[in-house]
């Protein structure tokens, strides 16, 4: 499943709390910006593009469940909700991307509250979207560099964890694995997380790749 994945149905946001990770595999359930805001801020979720997206999100969420009564007053809601967001982890740059292309949005003339709510979910959905294709397309050029029976020393976390799906670098091994190279990863750990330790080696399991 996503790292940042998005309920259409219940307008809730699903991530992965990678605080608990190796030892649980639990779902964090968003049901509003502040819960955006606080998984950000407690590292629930991590890695520039995971946050991007949470925050695209975040705007949805804002959006969903304002009591606003007319388009100006939700956009400034939203101006309120993305300066929350974009304090959260201000050395990510996709945090405050992210954000912009969601309030680039909001600049277009709306009828009804309604239509701008789900233009702001469309948005946020394709910023997680292109975020899998980018990924995937990295990991199509980059494995092609992976000669079978090589080692590999990866630094941090990279992977599906740190995007929406697939990963950037962790996400080039993942492939070259799924085309059947044989690779072996030597993994070092990021404080004061431990993200190599921690979150790496259990996804290198979860793909049944040697490290």
């Amino acid at each position: 499943m996503r790292t940042v994945d998005w309920n259409p149905e219940t307008y809730e946001l699903n991530l992965v709390d990678q605080r608990l990770l190796p030892v649980q595999f639990k779902i964090f359930i968003c049901r509003s910006c502040d819960d955006v805001v606080n998984a950000i801020r407690e590292m629930v979720v991590r890695g520039a593009p995971a946050i991007g997206a949470a925050a695209a999100f975040g705007m949805a969420l804002a959006a969903c469940r304002s009591r606003a009564l007319t388009t100006d007053d939700l956009r400034s809601e939203l101006d309120q909700a993305a300066s929350k967001l974009v304090k959260t982890r201000p050395t990510a740059h996709n945090l405050a991307w992210a954000i912009d292309r969601v309030l680039s949005i909001c600049s277009f003339h709306f009828s009804t509250i309604p239509e701008l709510c789900r233009a702001i979910i469309e948005e946020a959905q394709r910023i997680a979207d292109e975020d899998v294709q980018t990924n995937l397309r990295i990991a199509e050029i980059g494995c092609s560099l992976i000669d079978n029976g090589d080692t590999i020393l990866h630094h941090c976390n990279t992977g599906a964890l740190a995007t929406v799906d697939w990963g950037t670098a962790l996400g080039v091994i993942r492939m070259a694995h799924q085309k059947g190279k044989k690779v072996h990863v030597l993994v070092d750990e990021t404080r004061p997380r431990l993200q190599g330790a921690r979150l790496t080696a259990w996804e290198l399991e979860q793909y049944g790749i040697s490290y």
